[in-house]
């Protein structure tokens, strides 16, 4: 808690050090749409990256996605992935949710760099993209927004005894005053309610909406073969990740009819070996479960799998919002009044 305290005053002297012209805030040409969250994970932010990229698509924009690309191993200070990437995209070299982007997006440029204006001036003049999305961008103050967009996951409580290091927070409750429209994600297995009253409080001008997540195929990791969202429903699995919130992804898996005989977490973008999954193919042969089950995320961060290992199965998702056309709405509105501007 002590260290928690540090933690609130050094973004309170960073804030107010960018609010003051100390550290400079720079604009790109074109009109930057932040996707974010004030946690360290785990909220939806990447599907719905891949959502609001898709609809921007629908709508004839060139969306291009800008991404510090957390996790990645060294590589090229920027990486630029174009619309007709015909490269094997590795989430060693990119980071695992870039990379995950990649195959969900195969016409959206994606350029890696710690500093996102520099990633933008290279998407706008190599790409000649429109509006950039900056993945995980709220405390990204380096860069100016036109609209910004928060995840918060109904099934995780706000609070700022939380700051880190002594929970997950990165930022106080108060910093969701700078949100334009707020996203609540995982509804389909939470209660909004209890997370709109406060946050409406402290910010009662911005825009809610709520996002499931929805089961769209089960992907088997070694072989590729596609299997419905139904096929395995009443199955026993065992199932894995290494995500922000695991027990979102163990709840959902239950959601979709999945029986878990056995469950494993790990820390967020988890590397797995071989040892890793030892113990769990041994639980698959003694609970006699017919597959392990994994997130696409984890299934990026897989070794190299052995012929005759049981099958793994990535869950292959989308999100839906049930307020999808105000949302599209109101995103469109603020990038109109952008271009104005």
């Amino acid at each position: 808690m002590p260290l928690a305290a540090g933690f609130r005053l050094g973004i309170a002297l960073r804030r107010a050090a960018y609010r003051r012209g100390w550290l400079k805030t720079r604009r790109l040409n074109r009109p930057v749409v932040s996707v974010g969250n004030i946690t360290t994970g785990g909220t939806g932010k990447t599907p719905l990256v891949a959502y609001i990229a898709r609809r921007l698509l629908a709508h004839g924009f060139r969306p291009g996605i800008l991404t510090r690309g957390y996790g990645r191993g060294g590589g090229a200070d920027i990486i630029a992935l174009g619309r007709d990437r015909e490269q094997k995209v590795s989430p060693r070299e990119v980071g695992d949710e870039p990379a995950l982007l990649a195959r969900m997006l195969p016409g959206v440029p994606i350029v890696v760099c710690a500093d996102r204006y520099r990633g933008g001036q290279v998407a706008e003049e190599r790409f000649e993209v429109d509006v950039h999305l900056l993945d995980d961008g709220f405390q990204h103050w380096a860069l100016e927004r036109d609209v910004d967009i928060v995840t918060l996951d109904v099934t995780q409580e706000l609070s700022d005894r939380d700051l880190l290091p002594a929970g997950r927070q990165r930022e106080p409750c108060s910093a969701l005053e700078r949100a334009d429209l707020i996203v609540f994600t995982r509804t389909e297995i939470g209660d909004p309610q209890a997370s709109e009253e406060p946050v409406r409080r402290m910010n009662p001008r911005a825009a809610f909406f709520h996002c499931r997540t929805r089961l769209r195929e089960l992907v088997d990791v070694s072989t590729g073969q596609i299997h419905p969202p139904g096929a395995f429903q009443g199955e026993p699995v065992v199932a894995f990740c290494g995500v922000g919130n695991p027990r979102a992804f163990f709840e959902d898996l239950r959601k979709w009819g999945l029986t878990v005989a056995a469950k494993y977490s790990f820390r967020d973008h988890h590397v797995y070996s071989g040892k890793d999954l030892l113990p769990i193919m041994l639980k698959l042969e003694k609970s006699g479960a017919r597959a392990l089950v994994t997130t696409e995320k984890d299934a990026l961060n897989l070794p190299s799998l052995k012929r005759g290992d049981p099958p793994i199965l990535a869950c292959a998702t989308e999100v839906t919002l049930d307020e999808a056309e105000q949302f599209e709405q109101a995103l469109l509105e603020r990038l109109a009044a952008s271009r104005k501007n």
